[in-house]
């Protein structure tokens, strides 16, 4: 049954009025020109309609802007899966509001998320990017982020449609997955975020499902829109449309990025053709004019949120702390260690290279800079009494290349000649733009970029010293050509030079104190001016112990310290866009730094910087297990609230963590001879362990508080629209207040129905608090959909009838309750 929007409510006909006048007043070549960006974030402007230029940047967890760049900071809020582990869609709202107060500051209309795939298997190299391995906990929190992001004027493209569960060969891979699969799992987020959040815009995925590629799936397009009533606009992820015919046809409505994409010229030429009908360019045109409409950027059109009606202004770094310390999932906590108490403790050892330079988000197009991250040390040292001594000491290095050099340096802009055309700073050795170039450089005339300035050591010894980018690099010391070489990528995804570039590396002699000068210098490549791409670092390492002497020296500091946390983080290297995970083992040495750590202090507590599962195979010999997610800006504020106890770890897993990776029910993410098949079906998560024979270190779902609870009583009451209304009582037995999240399952009682199906599956939630002793009721409602499947022989949705337990508990492997109920 299709569900027309854009009649629901008068101001949007009056909005459609206005869009139709701006449709009837553009030529074939004016229509044309509204389906592909005429830069890499914007749509062109067009006066004589009204239409001003539409931008659109890159979140999920901050708003990037136009520029790729240091120089132009952003709120930036804890990973998607940190969001998901909060179970809480009213904080997601307000942080969906402070996204859009971001977005209106930096001149952006669109921003490019949520991300709302699946986390099928725990090796997706953008894992830390999605919310959750349950469809409904991804559409509850992506549905609270679209409405906040709404709310505040700025329009959200949710993606990445459909089947993006992975990174490997993510252009060209055919994701082979049945009708019961693709609606019950993958499509059922996307489905859920339409009708409760009602998005603005939709990002179709680089993959294809079931052989066609998603910019040209007109199936699953007609589903979005036609099945759903989705009236707002569909843009490719960057560079994936292909065909001029085959996207126009299917209703990918902008191709990104410009100007050089399959619409244009292409485009004008296959409707003088015949090949494609003016109808779909004006269909294709007029989505797009509504979504100038509804964001203010089409005159004459009122915009769905009026400047009067915006949002309060929010604090970016009091929600970006808040959202942090709830999201923090305690997984561990034996006799109690946490919260610290200061009172008890003199010393308290930090260890980790994570506690000095946090891991604050993954790698990719997620990636945004912060005016400052407050990391674990700088947290710790501001949050500790005077009288507590903290010793930090590195540990282990898990990085594999270098980082970018840590001092401001300059970009300089040459002609053939030589001639500088330009010249702009640098807030450390990284240079990048994307689109565009600074302004006043002469495209034409640029043939290379150099990047320079001098630093001082602070360490008289070996220092390495490298370039990281794709193309020939020459790269001096002190006016010594040091390396004049050609850096090579490798497979075949263009992404990889933004994402997985390569790095030379030379060792260099330096002397504490006295300054030098560097200089990476690139030529710029045929084509350039086309799309302007500069994507390359200058990196530097200081003179450091050996990784022998380095856990020796944390070994110490443990062993004198009343409490010893340890940093373990995973890296850019581990966790990125454009690549998939090798493995779910924490990176270099920590593995041997944790247990080594542990052997020395009992009271070792460790926070894990990582944005998906990793195995931890000292976690039963550690205190304490904190996972914090890639926490954000704030990161070490929250966690030193949570640690100290001002704050409690409000996080529940949104992904179960196994104990081996040779356990892991789902894991493949190599394509064979191009295709990846789902042959899992609907058994993806914790569906899928409740199968297996070896349970799961930590299920779905799981997490602890600083205080303990008992589930009182539970009543299951069947609805008249055909779904359940639980309500559960609760009692906080501890010496504390606290908030505990109900996670309500619906479990099959031996139906009539033949469907294969989970064992019990996750049909709601919610969240309640008390003080010491008090009591608390939560009550979740079941929709209809909870006791359905997908009926393939129909294709349309079955609810299958019998009894059924409704199981209240604490995660999906840890319930309490039980309460029957019949449906159907």
């Amino acid at each position: 049954m299709t569900t027309h929007l854009t009649s629901a409510h008068p101001a949007e006909a009056e909005r459609e009025r206005r869009v139709e006048a701006a449709l009837a007043r553009l030529d074939l070549t004016g229509k044309v020109r509204l389906l592909s960006g005429a830069t890499m974030w914007a749509i062109a402007p067009n006066p004589e309609i009204g239409l001003d230029r539409l931008v659109m940047s890159d979140g999920p967890v901050g708003v990037r802007g136009e520029r790729w760049t240091p120089e132009d900071p952003s709120v930036q809020l804890p990973s998607p899966t940190a969001l998901a582990a909060t179970w809480d869609p009213g904080l997601i709202r307000t942080a969906g509001r402070l996204l859009a107060q971001e977005a209106r500051r930096k001149g952006v209309h669109v921003l490019l998320a949520p991300t709302v795939n699946i986390h099928r298997s725990p090796l997706g190299g953008r894992h830390f990017e999605c919310y959750s391995e349950d469809p409904l906990l991804t559409g509850r929190i992506g549905a609270a982020y679209v409405t906040g992001v709404q709310e505040g004027g700025v329009a959200t493209t949710v993606k990445h449609f459909v089947a993006n569960d992975s990174e490997t060969d993510r252009f060209t891979v055919d994701v082979r997955v049945d009708e019961r699969t693709l609606r019950e799992i993958y499509l059922a987020p996307f489905e859920a975020i339409v009708a409760q959040a009602r998005p603005w815009g939709v990002m179709a995925a680089y993959n294809s499902v079931n052989g066609t590629t998603m910019t040209e799936h007109a199936d699953l397009n007609a589903v979005l829109r036609e099945e759903w009533g989705f009236d707002g606009f569909v843009v490719s992820d960057w560079t994936a449309a292909r065909d001029t015919v085959g996207c126009a046809l299917a209703g990918l409505d902008v191709a990104m990025p410009g100007p050089a994409t399959v619409y244009g010229d292409h485009l004008l030429a296959a409707v003088r053709e015949g090949r494609v009908p003016e109808a779909a360019v004006d269909a294709m045109a007029r989505r797009v004019l509504r979504l100038a409409a509804r964001v203010g950027a089409l005159e004459g059109a009122e915009p769905v949120v009026k400047a009067a009606d915006l949002p309060a202004p929010l604090d970016g770094r009091a929600v970006a702390r808040e959202v942090a310390a709830r999201s923090f999932t305690l997984l561990r906590n034996e006799g109690g260690v946490l919260p610290l108490d200061t009172a008890r403790i003199r010393r308290v050892a930090l260890i980790g290279l994570a506690a000095d330079e946090a891991r604050t988000s993954g790698g990719g197009s997620a990636t945004v800079f912060s005016e400052h991250t407050v990391t674990p040390l700088e947290g710790l040292r501001a949050a500790l009494p005077e009288d507590v001594r903290l010793d930090h000491a590195i540990g282990a290095d898990p990085r594999r290349g270098l980082p970018p050099l840590r001092h401001p340096l300059t970009a300089v802009f040459r002609d053939s000649d030589g001639a500088e055309l330009g010249r702009e700073p640098l807030a450390d050795g990284t240079a990048r733009w994307i689109g565009e170039l600074p302004a006043g450089i002469d495209v034409a005339r640029l043939a290379a970029v150099e990047v320079t300035g001098s630093f001082t050591p602070e360490a008289t010894g070996t220092h390495v010293l490298g370039v990281t980018g794709v193309g020939r690099f020459t790269l001096s010391v002190d006016g010594e050509v040091r390396f004049d070489g050609e850096n090579e990528i490798e497979g075949t995804d263009p992404a990889a030079v933004l994402l997985n570039p390569p790095q030379s590396t030379v060792e260099v002699e330096l002397t504490a104190g006295r300054p030098v000068r560097v200089s990476a210098t690139t030529p710029v490549p045929d084509g350039f001016g086309a799309f302007p791409f500069i994507g390359f670092a200058v990196n530097h390492l200081e003179p450091r112990a050996s990784e022998d002497e380095l856990i020796e020296e944390a070994v110490r500091a443990a062993a004198a310290a009343d409490v010893a946390v340890v940093v373990a983080a995973t890296t850019e290297e581990v966790e990125s866009e454009g690549f998939d995970r090798a493995d779910l083992r924490l990176p270099g040495r920590q593995d041997e730094l944790v247990a080594r750590v542990a052997a020395a202090n009992d009271r070792t507590v460790v926070v894990v910087n990582a944005g998906s599962p990793v195995v931890m195979p000292w976690r039963e010999d550690v205190a304490a297990v904190l996972v914090t997610w890639f926490g954000g800006q704030e990161l070490g504020a929250a966690l030193a609230d949570v640690l100290l106890g001002a704050e409690e770890p409000g996080g529940r897993l949104p992904t179960t963590w196994p104990a081996e990776e040779a356990d892991v029910p789902v894991i493949e993410v190599r394509p064979a001879d191009g295709r990846l098949v789902y042959d899992e079906g609907v058994f993806v998560g914790y569906r899928a362990w409740q199968r297996a024979q070896t349970p799961p270190a930590y299920w779905f779902g799981h997490g602890l508080g600083y205080t303990t609870w008992e589930y009182t009583g539970v009543e299951a009451r069947p609805a008249a629209d055909g779904g359940v209304t639980v309500t559960v009582g609760l009692t906080n037995t501890g010496g504390r207040a606290g908030r505990e999240v109900v996670q309500v399952y619906l479990e099959p009682r031996g139906t009539a129905e033949a469907a294969e199906r989970p064992r019990r599956w996750l049909a709601g939630f919610a969240a309640v608090s008390a003080e010491p002793g008090g009591s608390a009721e939560a009550v979740v409602v079941l929709p209809p959909r909870a006791a359905q499947v997908w009926d393939t022989a129909a294709h349309a949705w079955r609810t299958v009838p019998g009894t059924y337990d409704v199981v209240v508990g604490r995660s999906a492997g840890d319930t309490r309750l039980t309460a029957p109920v019949e449906i159907g």
